[in-house]
């Protein structure tokens, strides 16, 4: 028997029973389009979430004070931390390699202008911040380039809090009011956007010396720095820590590279889309089980077919390959379905929910319809090998 006519009798055998067969294949549709819309929603949130990092650049470390793991012996009852101070983000402005270094500070406080008041977000920066995060000035000119202690009481507005305090007319050259401080607007930054929950663009930068004594604190929140590109990141870390051990006695800092970051996040994604793909996965062996269930159900009720078969000289083999062929058509038509139900779903809520990041890969399609056959194959092979293994002479005797 040639694999027409195989493909010939599974196909006759589903559209006997259309309804049935139509239920049946229903159920791996189902599977595969639970699969498909979860595994492309985690995917879309994936790859948001990574560009949302990437988008300032990859050669960025991050030192924030204290030491996030615990030492073991005398030194882990320790619990003073010397704070990151202004003369250690000088200190590394030296190390080979490193192009840019900025101190960070930051609050939340009341600006005013113009009349107007505004709670917004200040950010104590350095005058590296638009080429370190690869922002642009839309007027003016950032922050000058002054020593830290010495930089004078100027201000930087995102587009959103000039808009909001000053409308259509100009901001460059205005007072502003911090708090109990006074600066003047030098420049306006370009639309940025959000990054992780923060509204860039509803922001004021100003000096980090000016934002320490406007928060009344006496250490850095944290300090950010770029190294040349090309440059390996664990090469620059070393190097970062031992200048900061070198000044502090100790390594009572935390160290963090974007490559690092990148990792971590990426190894968490990945287990959050696997996650809620194996909860679509669940929807495809209940669709196997249904399969299961149909086919054994056709072998019973197609028993004289099956000895006739036989006593017309069908061998085993043929006769597993009817029925495995009507499992894996019913699970492939069923696949095929599935993901045009799942990436229909997945498109249509991102055009309902735009904020939502949606994103369906090619390998997640060719893979859902690979497992759809799969399961097919799996879920027919012990129905077609009960078939096989009829006697010819007592299956034509059935009723």
């Amino acid at each position: 028997m040639t694999f027409t006519d195989l493909l010939t009798l599974s196909m006759r055998a589903l559209t006997a029973h259309r309804l049935r067969s139509f239920l049946t294949l229903l159920g791996i549709a189902v599977g595969i389009a639970a699969v498909i819309l979860l595994t492309s929603i985690g995917e879309g949130v994936h790859r948001f979430v990574l560009n949302e990092f990437t988008q300032f650049g990859t050669n960025v470390i991050e030192i924030a004070p204290g030491k996030t793991k615990a030492s073991g012996g005398p030194g882990g009852l320790q619990t003073t931390v010397r704070l990151l101070t202004l003369d250690d983000a000088r200190a590394l402005e030296r190390i080979p390699g490193v192009t840019a270094v900025t101190p960070g500070v930051w609050g939340n406080s009341e600006v005013g202008a113009n009349g107007r008041l505004r709670r917004t977000t200040v950010q104590g920066v350095g005058p590296h911040v638009p080429a370190m995060y690869k922002m642009q000035v839309q007027s003016g000119s950032f922050l000058p380039n002054e020593a830290f202690e010495h930089a004078r009481p100027l201000a930087v507005l995102g587009p959103k809090l000039k808009q909001e305090l000053f409308g259509s007319a100009p901001a460059l050259g205005q007072r502003l009011r911090i708090g109990g401080m006074q600066f003047r607007i030098v420049g306006v930054m370009a639309p940025k956007g959000q990054f992780l929950g923060m509204d860039l663009d509803d922001t004021v930068f100003i000096p980090t010396a000016r934002a320490l004594e406007l928060y009344n604190r006496e250490g850095l929140l944290r300090i950010n720095l770029t190294y040349r590109e090309g440059l390996d990141a664990k090469t620059v870390a070393e190097a970062v820590k031992s200048a900061l051990v070198i000044r502090h006695g100790r390594e009572d800092f935390t160290l963090t590279t974007q490559e690092d970051m990148l990792r971590t996040l990426s190894k968490i994604l990945n287990v959050l889309t696997a996650a809620v793909g194996a909860l679509g996965g669940i929807s495809l062996l209940v669709g196997g089980v249904g399969i299961i269930t149909i086919m054994t159900i056709a072998v019973t009720e197609r028993t004289n077919e099956i000895g006739l078969l036989k006593a017309l000289g069908a061998r085993e083999r043929t006769i597993l390959g009817i029925f495995l062929g009507e499992a894996v058509a019913l699970s492939a038509i069923g696949g095929l379905l599935g993901l045009i139900l799942g990436i229909g779903t997945a498109q249509l809520l991102h055009l309902v929910i735009p904020a939502l990041p949606v994103q369906t890969p090619l390998s997640f399609v060719i893979l859902a319809e690979v497992v759809a056959i799969v399961i097919g194959l799996a879920a027919g092979v012990l129905p077609a090998r009960r078939a096989a293994r009829l006697d010819p002479v007592e299956a034509l005797r059935a009723e």
